[in-house]
């Protein structure tokens, strides 16, 4: 990967974004598109988009959410204690004794998620997954009064996981669901920025909000109005011993971005995707899809009267945890893949279903 690449996915993966709070990791990503966008904005939701030759035909719109998980502060005890709720799905188990940040009106503070100690839990509980109600953040306040000169309710938390290479490509960090898509979607517009002879309209999307139920998808699809949509997210490896493949699909890390097959997805976008990934020597893996998806691809698809809607996803192992990993190949090939395609539209495209 291009140093300078690597950096700003790095610059992204650090700076916050819970659902509802993407600010900073927004500023990122415009920070970054503006030397090559003909144009850049931010809506009244909170998306981000920069386009690129604003007069072509179709009009390409690509969508990769910004917001992480997260939580949220609900309630300051009197002892100093935070209580806090989730923001977005999280398994609870792995969430006690994490550090934390709490990203305050001064700054960001650092936390430990508390629970009673292992040894005091009566037994037949031990195997039972926490409730949010049973946890709480430790920021070494003595009292309420003491917390709340920092701290307000409903100031965000993450957690404090940075970006650090394994062996070989392999990244882990937390928010790579889905800040890699955010990193791909301005990675590929930069691309066709410099490509001569583009004839699409493209639209790169930070969209907002997806964790809590594609919001930011659904407005900004509704105000652009593509023709056609290009959702890039995460998906499930299952090259980990925990996972069958029989039931999900075989999917690996290294072997390049994922093509969703299914209702969620236009035939004619997607041929022109695998036909591109063979002419270009490009890897990539099949899954399949039998129903909507929960991404914004499946908001993309469905608005208006419909979008010729693709979904790329990147390979990913322990989504929606502290520590997700990623091959950075795999993030290199969907962005050669996405670009390439949309260098082959023009006006004349179809993506009407043939029987």
């Amino acid at each position: 990967m291009r140093t300078e690449a690597l950096e700003f996915l790095q610059r992204l993966l650090s700076a916050p974004s819970p659902s509802g709070y993407e600010g900073p990791a927004r500023g990122v990503w415009l920070d970054h598109v503006r030397p090559f966008a003909a144009s850049v904005a931010v809506d009244v939701h909170g998306n981000a988009l920069a386009a690129i030759n604003p007069q072509g035909t179709p009009h390409v719109m690509l969508a990769g959410h910004i917001d992480e998980i997260g939580f949220q502060v609900c309630f300051v005890d009197e002892h100093g204690f935070l209580r806090f709720r989730p923001i977005g799905g999280h398994d609870l188990q792995v969430v006690a004794g994490r550090r934390v940040q709490v990203h305050t009106r001064k700054g960001p503070i650092l936390g430990v998620v508390g629970q009673k100690p292992i040894h005091l839990i009566h037994d037949r509980t031990r195997a039972t997954k926490p409730q949010a109600a049973e946890l709480w953040i430790d920021a070494g306040f003595a009292s309420r009064k003491d917390a709340e000169k920092l701290v307000q309710v409903g100031d965000p938390i993450t957690y404090v996981d940075g970006f650090a290479p394994l062996r070989g490509q392999l990244a882990v960090a937390r928010a790579f669901d889905d800040k890699v898509g955010a990193f791909v979607v301005a990675e590929v517009l930069r691309a066709l920025a410099s490509h001569k002879g583009l004839k699409a309209r493209v639209t790169a999307v930070t969209t907002v909000q997806e964790e809590i139920g594609l919001r930011g998808a659904r407005t900004s699809a509704f105000g652009l109005q593509p023709d056609v949509g290009i959702a890039v997210d995460v998906t499930w490896a299952t090259d980990d011993p925990s996972v069958d493949a029989k039931e999900v699909g075989e999917v690996k890390l290294g072997r390049g971005p994922v093509l969703a097959r299914g209702p969620n997805t236009n035939p004619p976008l997607l041929e022109l995707l695998q036909r591109t990934a063979r002419r270009e020597r490009i890897p990539v893996q099949l899954r399949a899809v039998p129903a909507a998806g929960g991404n914004d691809g499946n908001a993309l698809q469905v608005n208006r009267a419909g979008v010729a809607t693709a979904v790329v996803g990147i390979p990913q192992r322990y989504m929606h945890s502290p520590s997700e990993i990623c091959h950075l190949g795999d993030v290199e090939a969907a962005v050669k893949l996405i670009t390439q395609t949309i260098a082959r539209l023009d006006g004349k495209t179809s993506f009407i279903p043939q029987d």
